[in-house]
């Protein structure tokens, strides 16, 4: 569990000195956003990108960044020619993400996503950084190692994910003790009001369609299950002082709330504002500050109603298995996010159904508990073997799920 942070306001006196690990992908583009809106607050060491040339290079023309990194070795002979003459540094390589990770600055931005993630942010914790944490397989995957991790070398690590961020805003670190629940809130995905059949034959084009957020691919699959807001349980418990039975989840359509924090006298604390991540990126850029934001402003009165609902896991059972793998704890949670990993890839590739992503995942957990190899990670290599060793399982389940219609659920077995 972690201590909440408290600062005192202080004014900067020079440009804040970013990294920023996943620059063209969904976080990195609205951070992008936000620092061209705030040229003369910010200083861009480096962009990191997987393999996105095109995008990196604007981007780094744009920002006048120092170095610019591709993850993607074989993208690098595009990059140089796509900086020439600009002066800015080429870089290719998982080596050179991490070296960019470490470089001089004053706030690492993680957003790359998945559990590649995971080594970048790692030494960036480790080298003492802010990290603006968007990259959630972090603290899914090795939760405990990061923050420890964080406290052994003085690192600062700040939520962007909209829930955590809102909950950072109105948890109270003095009276950490005395709260009694952390909420998070959920659209409830394109799914909300299906049946169960429906949701069984929904298709990758219907599940990407989310009523209210614009993110990449694979958020919004987690989000349809469901699956995202148990990863956002798991984060939640490692970044605040809180229990398990702390932690609840509602399902709020209108997604103006984004996360609440109950206290022992009765004050639910929540925080508003609009579906745009320009708000939560922009609070921890400018933390304990705030900067003005380019975004809508949320009309309650516009808006009308708020309403609320339980999940319902009957029809969602990917959020009772994000739950379940908590509570188990040790090398579950790993596992959980690599096989979720394996089998939304084979649900966008229509190898399997959408009710089989969580199936999938449950064979995965099941299958490396059998194995005996479900130990706490405590390093960056017991991430990654237990991360290898979910998307193994994984891949077999979705090999059976071709017979699932003659074995049944056995199939995933």
């Amino acid at each position: 569990m972690a201590e909440v942070l408290e600062s005192p306001w202080e004014p900067r006196t020079a440009p804040l000195r970013l990294v920023i690990l996943g620059s063209t992908g969904s976080i990195g583009c609205n951070t992008v956003d936000l620092i061209s809106h705030h040229r003369d607050a910010f200083e861009v060491v480096a962009l990191v990108a997987n393999r996105n040339v095109q995008r990196l290079a604007e981007q780094a023309r744009a920002l006048r960044a120092r170095r610019a990194v591709v993850a993607d070795a074989s993208c690098y002979g595009a990059l140089c020619e796509a900086l020439a003459g600009s002066g800015i540094e080429a870089a290719a390589g998982p080596e050179a993400v991490v070296e960019a990770a470490v470089m001089s600055a004053d706030m690492v931005v993680a957003a790359v996503v998945g559990a590649a993630g995971l080594a970048p942010t790692l030494a960036a914790v480790r080298a003492g950084r802010t990290v603006a944490l968007a990259n959630k397989e972090s603290l899914v995957c090795a939760g405990r190692l990061v923050m420890a991790e964080a406290k052994r070398h003085g690192a600062t690590i700040l939520p962007v994910d909209s829930e955590h961020n809102a909950v950072f805003q109105v948890f109270e670190g003095p009276n950490a003790g005395r709260v009694e629940k952390v909420i998070l809130t959920a659209s409830g995905g394109p799914f909300r009001t299906w049946s169960r059949d429906q949701i069984e034959a929904a298709t990758p084009e219907a599940a990407l369609r989310h009523p209210n957020w614009a993110m990449g691919a694979r958020i919004t699959i987690d989000s349809a299950t469901l699956m995202n807001k148990g990863f956002e349980l798991i984060e939640a418990y490692h970044l605040f002082p809180v229990e398990q039975d702390q932690l609840d989840v509602l399902v709020h359509p209108q997604s103006a709330i984004h996360g609440l924090v109950q206290y022992c006298d009765g004050s639910l604390l929540a925080q508003l504002g609009a579906a745009d991540m320009r708000t939560p990126i922009a609070h921890c850029l400018a933390w304990p500050r705030r900067i003005k934001v380019p975004a809508a402003r949320l009309d309650l009165a516009q808006l009308g109603s708020l309403t609320f609902e339980k999940p319902d896991t009957g029809r969602f059972p990917a959020l009772s298995l994000a739950l379940s793998a908590l509570k188990r704890g040790q090398g579950a949670e790993a596992i959980l996010n690599a096989a979720d990993e394996v089998a939304v890839a084979a649900f966008l590739e229509r190898r399997i159904g959408f009710a089989d992503i969580a199936q999938v995942v449950e064979a995965a957990i099941e299958k490396a508990e059998q194995a005996g190899i479900l130990a706490e990670p405590s390093s960056f290599e017991d991430a990654m073997a237990l991360d290898g060793a979910g998307r193994r399982f994984a891949d077999e389940a979705v090999a059976r799920a071709s017979i699932k219609g003659e074995g049944g659920a056995q199939a995933f077995r």
